[in-house]
């Protein structure tokens, strides 16, 4: 695609922006609703409709090549996720569930559950490649410096002598077997040729002919056959596809759009230059008539002020604005009837006090003769759901603002290249040398006014610093009264961030995360959810859920730190579920997707290290540290309920799982909505741990389910594709995927990596794949049986939103019966009044 078409792609998503904004405005001024239902409708389209322009805006953000384009759309971008992530919270607060189904709204909007996906944006990590690229670098070379290098760890089980000879044995014997077949087949062969060569019979032409035919229309008919068979296979869905060759243009097109990475950054260089080019030319040209401007508008002022009021003003501090908030749209006559108006109100402030008392009086007494049925009005008027204040639209609407009046219709035609607007530049550039003179020229204009007042008023100039000099004495007084808060010490002052990053790695606190991305948490969307929430069956969440819940908790604040400051602040995620659900992988492609430091805090690996109180804290306080100065950073606490368990294990014991219990709370109350830290728990046995402390740390739970049919049919299908595998009629995947009820992803690609060895590869083409030769491999591992999963249900539902939520649908229901009560009643009274009437006729 051309800049054409992506700056068309842009002006749609600024227009279906601009249509969001007009449709959302009024729903933060309307009156509390009390319908949930309708709230969820109105939540989950502005969440999808945002969705769908945060898709478009970047995939424009990252081709577009202009850099003052590209400004404008970061912006509006950062914004949009940030909303997303807002309207996921208020969907959460509402429904007091994490997952949440959309199948009616995907109909009326024409969208498949792929749209669903939230896209995370690509320069997350490609705007800070070098960088990373240097950190791998440092992390190789410590590992290599301490003699840690990282390798494989190859298991290796041991075997007794009787069992080592009999497979020397067997090996042997197989070997012999084979040479023995060998020299028989050739010694078969050579019999064959020379009773051949004997033989000189010749065929009639004709007979030879009608053989000749024979066999080669069976093959063509065979292979005629078989295609058409596989072409209906596959058009039913019953063979996954071949995947076709890529095309030339496809090609093409993919290395034009690397390529334009590459634009992207020569175009930045150049703009940072002419940034700095430009604001030294407009300072040196420009530079001397603002400043003269300046002062003359400020002594403008100064006359303008003491022919109104008699005397002249004070001048703004620099906190207040200096001048600038002096001309901010205000004349010099606004600004002489605020100081008359200050006047007035000081004089005002004791009449209305005695009018406030006399009319609190009198609202008590009407008060009092006011009934129950009053009260009761303006208490069902408060309650209801309400849209929370957003702390993204101001960015969103001022970005589409600036969209609106800069670039909507502006002339690039000639700016074939998508190189900076040098007048744009300039614009900014004046204003904000406008602002550093502004600053010198308040400086100058306080001395001058102070002896103008020296001059003309100096017995009220000494009375106001007198004044003055008193109020700044009370001031300080009440500094000195106020508490002073404790800073926390820093335990490693005396030491450089290179050398605790340096300490941490060669302790294994600091480890380089698998190179897997969140795509490859293979998993489907759930069909069937909105349709099991309608009959109250609270659904298992599907894989494709859990993905989404990832990128908005995890990945888009610890990628934006605009998101991070402003949004929902999520301090610590939990995710748990059973052994294989890919737990470990999710939080290892968190931090891949970002790019973002992984530090291990598992239990195992505390163990004997930095002990003693005094030890741990030094630990925590140097990870914390390092994980702030390094943002973006995820910390990893594996096996999280050991840190809150129960009862200890004897096992356990000398481990010590629960050091973390005290200290952990207080550390994570220290991370600020500017610091970009995660701490993310992995667990698959949460019920082992007291659920009150457990649930105070961590407070965004993501339960993770084993997956589904149709997660288990695309597993098979991906994998296998993977590992090498030839997918052929021969192999059923959708018995395959029916036969796995209950194996989670681990055990799958277990069975799969048994199975495709190398020697069974090279058999493909000879002997290709079945269902059957999965099966061995499976049966020696256990599934997970319907009771544990079971136990995550009910262990769920004693987490604080579960308790909600369970609040929530009893108080439904007693609504539902109240209902069926009084209909029923009015049903009842209906028809003993009828009887009644009845009998009266029949007495008559």
């Amino acid at each position: 695609m051309s800049q054409s078409s992506y700056g068309r792609m842009w002006d749609a998503a600024q227009g279906a922006l601009e249509y969001l904004l007009e449709d959302e405005y009024p729903t933060m001024q309307l009156r509390p609703q009390k319908d949930r239902l309708q709230v969820f409708q109105t939540l989950a389209t502005f969440y999808l409709r945002y969705l769908k322009i945060f898709r478009a805006l970047e995939e424009v953000y990252d081709q577009l090549v202009h850099p003052q384009k590209r400004r404008v759309v970061h912006q509006v971008l950062e914004g949009v996720m940030g909303r997303l992530v807002e309207l996921k919270n208020e969907m959460v607060e509402l429904e007091y569930s994490e997952f949440h189904y959309f199948d009616d709204i995907l109909q009326d909007f024409k969208m498949t559950p792929e749209d669903l996906e939230v896209p995370i944006p690509r320069y997350f990590v490609r705007e800070k490649m070098r960088a990373l690229k240097e950190r791998e670098k440092m992390l190789a070379h410590i590992l290599a410096k301490g003699g840690c290098q990282e390798h494989k760890t190859v298991l290796v089980q041991s075997m007794s002598m009787e069992r080592a000879v009999w497979l020397l044995q067997v090996s042997e014997r197989a070997r012999q077997g084979r040479l023995r077949a060998h020299f028989m087949k050739t010694i078969r062969q050579e019999e064959q040729r020379r009773l051949q060569g004997s033989s000189s019979s010749m065929l009639d032409p004709d007979r030879a002919a009608t053989c000749i035919q024979k066999v080669w229309r069976g093959f063509r008919d065979r292979r005629r056959v078989k295609k058409e068979c596989l072409e209906e296979m596959i058009f039913l869905g019953m063979i996954p596809a071949q995947q076709p060759t890529p095309v030339p243009a496809q090609l093409h097109a993919q290395q034009v759009e690397s390529r334009r990475h590459g634009v992207q950054e020569e175009h930045e260089a150049e703009y940072q230059r002419a940034l700095v080019n430009i604001k030294e030319s407009v300072r040196s040209v420009d530079g001397p008539d603002i400043k003269e401007s300046l002062q003359e508008q400020i002594r403008q002022w100064f006359i303008e002020c003491r022919d109104a009021t008699g005397k002249f003003p004070d001048f703004p501090s620099p906190e207040d604005g200096g001048s600038a908030s002096i001309f901010a749209q205000k004349t010099p006559e606004q600004v002489a009837a605020e100081f008359a108006a200050k006047e007035e109100e000081r004089e005002k402030k004791k009449k209305s006090k005695e009018d406030k008392d006399k009319k609190g009086k009198k609202k008590e007494k009407k008060g009092k003769m006011k009934g129950k049925k009053g009260k009761g009005d303006t208490e069902e008027e408060e309650k209801g759901w309400k849209m929370t204040p957003s702390n993204f639209l101001p960015t969103v609407v001022e970005g589409a603002k600036l969209y609106k009046e800069v670039w909507h219709n502006r002339d690039e035609k000639q700016n074939f290249l998508q190189s900076f607007d040098a007048q744009l530049v300039r614009e900014e550039k004046r204003l904000e040398v406008e602002e550093e003179l502004r600053v010198q020229v308040d400086e100058l204009m306080r001395q001058e006014l102070k002896n103008l007042k020296l001059v003309v008023d100096r017995d009220k100039g000494k009375k106001k610093k007198k004044v003055k000099k008193s109020s700044k004495k009370k001031k300080k007084k009440g500094r000195k009264t106020g508490k002073k808060k404790k800073k926390e010490k820093d335990l490693t002052a005396d030491r450089t961030i290179e050398s605790l990053y340096e300490e941490l790695v060669l302790e294994g606190f600091i480890i380089r995360p698998m190179n897997v991305k969140l795509s490859d948490y293979i998993g489907e969307y759930s069909y069937l959810g909105t349709t099991l929430r309608q009959a109250d069956i609270e659904p298992m969440p599907s894989l494709s859920d859990v993905r989404q819940l990832i990128a908005l908790y995890g990945i888009l604040p610890l990628g934006s730190q605009c998101v991070h400051e402003r949004g929902p602040l999520i301090r610590a995620l939990l995710l748990t579920g059973p052994a294989g659900v890919g737990k470990k992988m999710l939080v290892h492609a968190l931090c891949n997707e970002t790019g973002a430091n992984l530090f291990d805090l598992s239990p195992a690996k505390l163990a004997g290290k930095y002990p003693g109180k005094s030890g741990l804290q030094y630990l925590l306080h140097m990870v914390f540290k390092v994980a702030r100065q390094l943002q973006p950073s995820v910390i990893w606490i594996g096996d999280a309920e050991k840190t809150f368990y129960k009862k200890v294990p004897k096992l356990e014991k000398e481990m010590e799982p629960k050091r973390l219990k005290k200290n952990l709370p207080k550390v994570l109350k220290s991370i600020k909505p500017e610091d970009r830290v995660l701490v993310v728990g992995t667990t698959r046995r949460p019920f082992d741990a007291d659920i009150k402390p457990f649930c105070k740390v961590y407070k965004k739970i993501i339960l993770i389910p084993r997956p589904d049919y149709a997660s288990r049919f695309t597993l098979w299908k991906e994998l296998l594709q993977a590992g090498g595998a030839q997918l052929g009629p021969k192999l059923d995947l959708s018995s395959l995927a029916k036969v796995t009820d209950g194996y989670t992803q681990g055990h799958i690609l277990q069975a799969i990596q048994t199975v495709l060895n190398s020697h069974r590869l090279n058999q493909q083409t000879k002997r290709p794949l079945t269902a059957v030769e999965f099966i061995p491999p499976l049966a020696r591992q256990d599934p997970v049986y319907k009771e544990e999963e079971e136990a995550f249900k009910a262990w769920y539902s004693r987490t604080p939103l579960g308790k909600k939520r369970a609040r929530a649908a009893r108080a439904s229901e007693e609504a539902a019966d109240l209902k069926k009560g009084k209909t029923k009643g009015g049903k009842l009274q209906k028809k003993g009044k009828e009887g009644k009437n009845k009998k009266r006729k029949k007495k008559k």
